[in-house]
């Protein structure tokens, strides 16, 4: 077993210079293009005590808006009302981004601290959105870089032949059903798609 950073280094090469000189302090351009592109952001946050969430957030491509080379805001879409992500942001500020684009390999990955606004500044620009969010994530870029593409290409996450039945697994009702225990009627899935739209 592996219990110390001197144990795990000696089991692999350093890292090579590009690697290290490609993690920047701010979004280049290119970031920021991959930014506008993407229409998909997993949020990971740490409220300490070991409560850690990985949150997806999705939208047209660039609903994460760059506000500046240093800044992106996130809106907050309706959810589940958990507040898993807001509440550890309140706790530690502490954020990690990764930034997908359909069809490609490489990936953008942000680190960071976040703060919750509700002033209208921040709210006003995002009024277009069919149902304007009650706050937006601020992020303050520490680290940025964008990350290959072996692990995508390794699952061929954007390849059809690699796409899963969805009738492999149970509605999404029907899991629900037994995880919580319910004696109510399983929803289909066709009916949890159309409740996912509504809530939209």
């Amino acid at each position: 077993m592996i219990t110390d950073l001197k144990g795990l280094r000696e089991r692999y090469a350093a890292p090579n210079q590009r690697a290290l000189a490609k993690q920047l302090d701010h979004l280049d351009i290119h970031c920021r293009r991959f930014v506008e592109l993407s229409p998909f952001v997993v949020i990971a946050s740490d409220g300490g005590e070991m409560r850690l969430d990985a949150s997806p957030r999705g939208g047209d491509p660039g609903f994460v808006k760059v506000h500046d080379e240093h800044c992106l805001l996130i809106p907050d879409a309706q959810g589940n009302n958990l507040l898993d992500t807001l509440s550890n942001i309140l706790a530690t500020g502490k954020v990690g981004l990764l930034f997908l684009v359909p069809g490609f390999d490489e990936t953008l990955r942000i680190n960071g601290t976040a703060r919750l606004r509700d002033e209208p500044l921040y709210l006003d620009k995002f009024v277009a959105e069919t149902k304007p969010p009650k706050l937006v994530i601020e992020v303050t870029v520490a680290e940025a870089f964008l990350h290959c593409g072996k692990s995508m290409m390794r699952s061929r996450l954007w390849s059809s032949e690699a796409q899963v039945e969805r009738k492999l697994m149970p509605s999404m009702g029907q899991m629900l059903k037994d995880q919580i225990g319910s004696t109510a009627p399983a929803e289909t899935q066709e009916e949890m798609v159309a409740q996912y739209i509504r809530n939209m």
